[in-house]
């Protein structure tokens, strides 16, 4: 599919959009988090649109390894002054939560997507976004994010995320959930030792049931830290090359911290692609 249902917004993914990530969380993996600062956070959501984000992707509760669980009242006290803003800017949001209330807070607020790390498996997710037209991102995580990183197993690790997704997006239909609406994420780093990142990486497409659009977040991550040797803050050349690769294998929406530099390496590669088309 190439238009994709978000909100009130019909995007276009012929050409991957770039989703910048905006934590309004207090332990972000990335160091990004900026907890309850809400100025900071409207002028780097602000910072993350100028440099060319597509959507703007905001969590308050942070989803890193070995992360402690927020309550429902602090995630939302975190997130709802920042939305308030955002949603008036005249560009795709989306909310980064599990939680079914907050997810129809964020929804009733504005928000355009809905990016569940546990695939709308927990009790009332489903019902929370069934009766609205925002996106959905359903991603797969073995665990939770303060053990998933532990001791993850896997038999066959593509055919198991394919697998995961088939179901949740079978459990959406059931709800009346249009497919236009759905984005499916692999979930790299959620409960998978690096070399089912990889593993993943190079067979995108058949980790994800066919027809729908792939988000890749990757930016960032221990994975790339564990290829490259480097802390979180030298990730940034990585984490565009991943996006990038991840483009060239099919993934239709970058999740990034990079948004600039990510969009740079997009347009020299697309540039280079319709100049070959035209020969």
């Amino acid at each position: 599919m190439s238009i994709l249902q978000c909100g009130s917004y019909q995007l276009d993914l012929t050409v991957p959009k770039v989703m910048g990530i905006v934590n309004v969380t207090p332990d972000s993996f990335s160091g990004d988090g900026l907890a309850g600062d809400v100025d900071r956070a409207i002028l780097h959501a602000r910072a993350q649109l100028e440099a060319g984000a597509d959507i703007l992707d905001i969590g308050a509760e942070s989803s890193r390894p070995g992360a402690i669980p927020a309550s429902e009242a602090d995630e939302l006290a975190r997130l709802v002054p920042l939305l308030k803003e955002v949603t008036a800017w005249g560009v795709p949001v989306s909310v980064d939560t599990y939680k079914p209330a907050v997810m129809r807070s964020a929804l009733a607020l504005g928000a355009s997507m809905i990016n569940d790390i546990a695939g709308l498996s927990h009790p009332g997710a489903l019902e929370a976004v069934a009766g609205s037209e925002c996106a959905i991102c359903l991603m797969h995580m073995q665990g939770a994010p303060g053990t998933m990183q532990s001791a993850p197993v896997y038999g066959d690790v593509v055919r198991e995320v394919h697998d995961f997704l088939a179901q949740r997006i079978k459990a959406c239909r059931a709800v009346g959930v249009d497919d236009r609406r759905l984005v499916l994420d692999p979930g790299f780093g959620f409960g998978k030792a690096l070399t089912h990142n990889l593993q993943l990486f190079r067979q995108l497409t058949a980790a994800v049931p066919a027809g729908f659009p792939v988000l890749a977040g990757i930016s960032r991550k221990t994975m790339l830290g564990q290829i490259t040797g480097r802390p979180v803050e030298g990730r940034q050349v990585a984490s565009v090359a991943a996006a990038l690769l991840a483009a060239q294998k099919g993934a239709k929406i970058l999740r990034v911290h990079d948004v600039g530099a990510t969009r740079d390496a997009l347009a020299v590669w697309l540039a280079i692609e319709r100049e070959l088309d035209d020969e």
